[in-house]
């Protein structure tokens, strides 16, 4: 380390820290484990730093490929609220012209059927589209090709499946999660079946998994609420709306034939290990361009490009 500078390997070691933990632990870890002392100040620098380095704000839409990929890509895709403060730059004090606010970041996988291995993109301030090209870009580095067919997965939001229906075409098949529809089903079944709703819930399962959907839906049909009940109060009302507008995404049957995954919890876990993890700590609000950089740093982790930019650097200086 010079005077009033980290050389590169200190400054590997501090991004290393700072991408997971807080910047003042980062201070206290970096002491213990390499005798070095440094402020959480210098640490936050280098750390968002090349942060921004690795974020890349583009709008350009992948090319699709032209090439015969692999049989069967896995696409997820998922938001989650990180909580953001935004600084009047026009205020005489900082520390009062704040506004603390939460925003949905956007994180996609995809991975070849049968691979371990997925590919992660995230945006903050994008939006759909730019989560859409992501998702399809995902899709592209996991081996989509000219005859491949995407498996999509995820929540029911509406536009994950136009995303998917955008940027797939004919060639992908999304699938709302199983697990959501079951957790409307226990709702609905206190009031459908309420002498006995797990053994309901159990039979709608079995029914929904081998594609019987219009018994489904008649058997939320019989104890549905009557029209003066607010739809906060009618669950079962909320879960035959569900069900209805999307019909053409409930193939449980031919995902389970294929031996295809009929959950997203797989996108789920990742928001946890690779957004909330560092930035939805307790107490932690982020500008939202930093907030954005440190997505970047972390799915560049989550890629396994870790040592590859760093690597890139070395030979910048040398």
């Amino acid at each position: 380390m010079e005077h009033r500078n980290c050389s590169l390997p200190l400054q590997r070691v501090l991004t290393d820290l700072g991408a997971d933990l807080p910047f003042a632990q980062a201070a206290g870890k970096l002491q213990e484990h390499y005798g070095v002392a440094l402020s959480p100040s210098t640490i936050r620098q280098v750390t968002e730093g090349h942060a921004q380095v690795l974020f890349v704000d583009s709008d350009d839409e992948p090319a699709w490929p032209t090439q015969p990929g692999v049989g069967i890509v896995i696409a997820e895709t998922d938001g989650g609220m990180v909580p953001l403060v935004e600084v009047d730059p026009d205020s005489p004090d900082r520390r009062r012209g704040k506004r603390l606010l939460w925003k949905e970041a956007k994180l996609s996988l995809a991975h070849a059927h049968g691979s371990t291995t997925p590919v992660y993109a995230a945006t903050l301030g994008g939006g759909v589209a730019v989560a859409g090209q992501q998702l399809l870009a995902c899709a592209i580095a996991a081996g989509l090709g000219t005859n491949t067919q995407v498996h999509a997965l995820g929540d029911g939001a509406v536009w994950i499946a136009d995303q998917v229906a955008a940027r797939f075409g004919t060639q992908g098949r999304y699938t709302v999660d199983f697990f959501h529809v079951c957790d409307d089903l226990a709702d609905a079944a206190k009031r459908s079946a309420p002498d006995d709703p797990n053994a309901w819930v159990e039979i709608q399962k079995k029914r929904l998994k081998s594609n019987q959907i219009i018994p489904v839906l008649a058997a939320l049909s019989e104890a549905l609420e009557p029209v003066t009940v607010a739809d906060a109060d009618a669950p079962v009302r909320a879960c035959h709306r569900y069900l209805s507008n999307r019909l053409d995404h409930l193939d449980y049957q031919g995902a389970l034939a294929q031996g295809l995954p009929i959950g997203s919890g797989e996108i789920e876990s990742a928001h946890r290990y690779v957004v909330q993890q560092r930035l939805k700590r307790p107490g932690a609000w982020w500008t939202p361009d930093n907030a954005e950089a440190m997505l970047a740093l972390r799915t560049t982790r989550a890629n396994g490009k870790w040592a590859a930019y760093w690597q890139g650097l070395v030979k910048q200086a040398a």
